[in-house]
């Protein structure tokens, strides 16, 4: 199958890797940073310079190929999107934002072909989880969803360090939250809904954040009476982000805050992902409550190092992709993540990644390492 990779950055390195080494796929990366490329280059993927904003250009260049996969920042989603459906091309992004998936969704109408946003982990996985968890009652009353991307070894005030996208942290931070209520759809304030939990020993806090439900309102909408989703970060953290976008009000300049935490907050490869479900209601005459967790740690692979991030990121997309290519999902039209089954996503080779619960296991794209 023939993909084109828009974006060669952290995330795209890893997709560009997994794919093209599973064998089954030609990959060509294409970016406008040519230092980016040139290290997509050394494992042996075509690469192309491409300017996003040229959207005839654009359009042209997706024509050449069946698959579009977007690992470009979320305000490029509407454009790559409009420019995939110009061009007749599958079209699979990791987008977290709400406007954008709404607008993708849009575009999907009557198209020929697949529109399959918000691949990632969250949105992405945390919904495929979810979803299946909440199959399993006949009768559902509240879905938890808490995702954290965080330092294993934090050591300044934020407690955090930068494992992913800026734009998409301060997005996620800024922008209304969608929740079930009490039945009913609710716009939340992001950081609110401050709560405290501990896992394996470590305590955490979780907070309100955007676009980490994906569509998993709409598809349980009357079927359950809270549904929620929180990011999680180590204790504190919420209270000084708090005081930056509105104490500071840096949320009405976004981008000197992102300037301020790129120079100030240092990035790292040693970083866990954290995956907390819990889905409560009743089964069988009985009120009972299922959990879902995963802890996933960066990992040493033939190609280098790979941050939890990395993987989980790009285990949700090419394990999308992967399905697609094997028929297992719809050929056109708009595709929710809850298309896919857990079992589907878990037992596929890019998938077994989020069987990983250790540090220290390899990561391939051509068998199953990862040790459940």
């Amino acid at each position: 199958m023939k993909v084109i990779l828009l974006g060669a950055g952290h995330i795209g390195w890893a997709i560009a890797h997994w794919l093209h080494d599973s064998g089954d796929y030609e990959v060509t990366v294409a970016d406008r940073d040519v230092n980016a490329l040139e290290k997509v280059a050394d494992l042996g993927v075509r690469t192309e310079f491409v300017d996003s904003s040229d959207m005839l250009g654009l359009t042209r260049l997706l024509s050449r190929f069946e698959v579009v996969v977007n690992a470009l920042p979320y305000q490029m989603a509407i454009t790559v999107a409009s420019a995939a459906k110009a061009a007749g091309t599958h079209y699979f992004d990791l987008t977290e934002d709400v406007h954008a998936t709404q607008t993708i969704r849009a575009l999907a109408e009557g198209a020929d072909t697949v529109f399959m946003p918000q691949c990632g982990l969250a949105p992405g996985f945390i919904g495929i989880a979810a979803h299946e968890l909440a199959k399993r009652f006949t009768r559902l009353r509240d879905v938890k969803m808490r995702v954290g991307a965080l330092p294993e070894f934090p050591t300044n005030e934020l407690k955090y360090n930068l494992t992913w996208s800026v734009d998409g942290l301060v997005n996620e931070y800024c922008h209304p939250c969608e929740a079930i209520r009490d039945g009913q759809l609710e716009r939340v304030q992001p950081l609110e809904g401050l709560e405290h939990f501990s896992l394996d020993g470590v305590e955490y806090e979780a907070f309100n954040t955007s676009g980490g439900l994906g569509t998993l309102c709409e598809t349980l909408a009357g079927k359950v009476d809270a549904l929620d989703y929180k990011s999680v970060r180590y204790p504190g953290h919420r209270k000084l982000m708090k005081f930056l976008l509105q104490d500071l009000r840096l949320k009405d300049d976004q981008d000197k805050l992102k300037d301020l935490m790129r120079a100030a907050v240092p990035s790292t490869m040693q970083d866990v992902v954290l995956i907390f479900i819990t889905v409560s209601g009743e089964r069988d005459g009985r009120f009972i409550q299922e959990a879902f967790s995963r802890k996933i740690f960066a990992q040493q692979t033939a190609r280098g190092l790979m941050s939890a991030i990395q993987i989980t990121t790009a285990s949700g997309i090419c394990t999308a992709v992967d399905l697609f290519r094997e028929g297992r999902l719809p050929r056109s039209g708009f595709v929710g993540q809850e298309a896919i089954g857990l079992e589907a996503f878990l037992t596929n080779r890019f998938g077994s990644a989020y069987n990983a619960r250790v540090r220290g296991d390899a990561v391939s794209a051509r068998d199953v390492p990862l040790a459940a």
